[in-house]
């Protein structure tokens, strides 16, 4: 026997996953309350805004889970290496060894970014900017130490989409080793 879903908490994983393999556009509302178990009456009392509502509060839930694993540990653990190491391991949980796909990308690049811009801006830019903290407290100076977030970040939200197009999560590992290295400041071979 299929469990419904009774509380708000435990839907949004599931309506994080569904804009993840349909994107906002295609998860239609006949495929959320299939996929969660929820009527629609008890869709709108956990989520009032609609699809809407939805999509913000899986938003939400990332950017929360970001600052618990990435962000907070980039800005407070010392030593900075270890920050980083924090980093990376999160990232790698979060989206699966590269099995996963990010949600807020999809966000960024789909129809409904402009509606959810300041969330997708405020993910990237607080990853960035906790990123370069730690690398300016490892010793970067502060130009460089934004340049090589940026790149480290870019780089994993495009090792993720060349993952992803390969079918072959190995894409998106060995890039994290790369810009593991990139981090520490030493550049892998050419």
């Amino acid at each position: 026997m299929v469990r419904k879903v009774l509380e708000r908490s435990d839907v949004i994983p599931l309506l994080g996953e569904l804009f993840r393999e349909r994107g906002f556009a295609g998860a239609s509302l006949s495929e959320i309350t299939k996929r969660t178990g929820l009527g629609k009456g008890s869709l709108y009392h956990h989520f009032p805004d609609g699809k809407e509502g939805m999509a913000k509060a899986v938003l939400d839930d990332v950017a929360a889970w970001f600052e618990t694993e990435v962000f907070a540990p980039l800005r407070e653990v010392d030593p900075p290496d270890e920050a980083v190491a924090r980093m990376f391991e999160a990232v790698d949980r979060f989206f699966h060894s590269g099995r996963r796909v990010c949600l807020v990308g999809i966000f960024a690049l789909d129809d409904t970014r402009d509606h959810y811009a300041e969330e997708v801006r405020s993910y990237f830019a607080a990853w960035t900017r906790a990123l370069a903290s730690t690398l300016e407290r490892s010793g970067v100076d502060t130009g460089r130490a934004h340049d090589r977030a940026e790149d480290i970040v870019a780089g994993i939200q495009g090792a993720l989409v060349l993952a992803r197009s390969q079918d072959d999560p190995e894409v998106f590992m060995r890039a994290l080793r790369r810009l593991r290295a990139r981090a520490s400041g030493v550049e892998p071979p050419a």
